[in-house]
C-alpha cells in the first residue's frame, strides 16, 4: 500500500495486522471532502495489500468519528452537485467494506455518529470503549441515513428498535448498543487495545483461506441487499441535502441553536 497518498488516515502494522486510524482527531475525526475520497479506495488498498491478513478500523483522538464535518455540508449546500460525487463515493465506500475478504475490526475508541456509525457497523467485529456512544442522526440534520444506515441497523437490531433510533437520531450509550446486538463487545477504554490486539491476533494465526471464505459467505445476503437497495437510499439523501429543513439545520448548528424545521 501507497501509505504516502492518504492524507487523513494514518497506518500502523504488527505483524500481519494493518491499523487504519481516521486522523482528523481536532474535528473528531468528522468527515471532510478528502476522508470521504480516501475511505472511498482504502479498503480496496487493504484487499490488495500482500503484507496483511487482519485489518482495525480506529479513530485518533477521543472520537471514533463523528460524521460528516459541517463546513462539507454546506458546501454540499452550496454546491449540490459535490454531493453527486458523495454519492458515487458513498456507494464506493460500502460495497469496497462488504467486499473486503480480510476481517475487519472496529476499534471504537469514542463516538461514533451518521457516517461514523455505519463505518462501524459494516466492520465483521466491533469493540467499543464503555464512554462511547453511537448512533445515526441524519434526521436531526435534515437528512436521510442513505450512506447505509437504513440498510445496516434492521439487519442487526431488527425493524423495531432500528426505526427508533434512525427516525429519531438518538445517541446510545456502548451498553446498550451491546445489550440490543449492534456492537459485539464493551470494555473499559483502558482495556480496549489489549482487548483489540487478542482477537486481531487470534485471527492472524488462524486459519487464514478458511476465515476470509467464512467472511464471504456471512457477507452474501449483506452484499445482495446493499447491491439491491442501496441506489434508492443515497438518492433520497441527495434529495434530502437540497431541503430547507436541511439547510436550516446546518445554519443552526453554525449559530450554536436548535433548529427550526418546516417540512420544506
Amino acid at each position: 500500500m501507497n501509505f504516502a497518498a492518504y492524507e487523513c488516515l494514518e497506518f500502523h502494522r504488527t505483524g500481519r495486522i494493518l491499523t487504519i486510524a481516521l486522523n482528523r482527531p481536532d474535528q473528531r475525526n468528522a468527515v471532510n471532502a478528502r476522508l470521504h475520497y480516501e475511505l472511498s479506495r482504502v479498503f480496496t488498498d487493504a484487499q490488495r495489500d500482500p503484507d496483511s491478513d487482519v485489518i482495525i478500523l480506529t479513530g485518533n483522538g477521543s472520537a471514533f468519528c463523528a460524521g460528516g464535518d459541517i463546513d462539507w455540508m454546506q458546501l454540499s449546500i452550496d454546491e449540490p452537485t459535490e454531493f453527486e460525487r458523495t454519492a458515487r463515493e458513498a456507494k464506493d465506500i460500502v460495497y469496497s467494506q462488504l467486499d473486503l475478504e480480510k476481517p475487519l475490526i472496529c476499534k471504537l475508541n469514542g463516538h461514533a455518529t451518521g457516517l461514523g456509525a455505519s463505518l462501524a457497523l459494516l466492520c465483521d467485529i466491533i469493540i467499543a470503549c464503555a464512554d462511547a456512544k453511537i448512533g445515526d442522526p441524519h434526521v436531526s440534520v435534515g437528512l436521510v441515513a442513505g450512506d447505509g444506515g437504513a440498510l445496516i441497523w434492521p439487519q442487526l437490531v431488527g425493524y423495531a428498535k432500528a426505526k427508533k433510533y434512525l427516525l429519531t437520531g438518538e445517541l446510545m450509550t456502548a451498553t446498550e448498543a451491546e445489550r440490543i446486538g449492534l456492537v459485539t463487545d464493551v470494555v473499559p477504554l483502558a482495556q480496549l487495545n489489549d482487548a483489540v490486539d487478542s482477537i486481531a491476533q487470534r485471527l492472524a494465526s488462524g486459519a487464514t483461506k478458511a476465515i476470509r471464505w467464512s467472511k464471504i459467505t456471512t457477507n452474501l445476503p449483506l452484499r445482495q441487499l446493499f447491491h439491491s437497495y442501496f441506489d434508492a437510499g443515497v438518492a433520497y439523501e441527495c434529495l434530502s441535502n437540497r431541503t430547507d429543513d436541511h439547510a436550516e439545520a446546518v445554519k443552526a448548528f453554525r449559530e450554536r441553536r436548535k433548529p427550526i424545521f418546516t417540512g420544506l
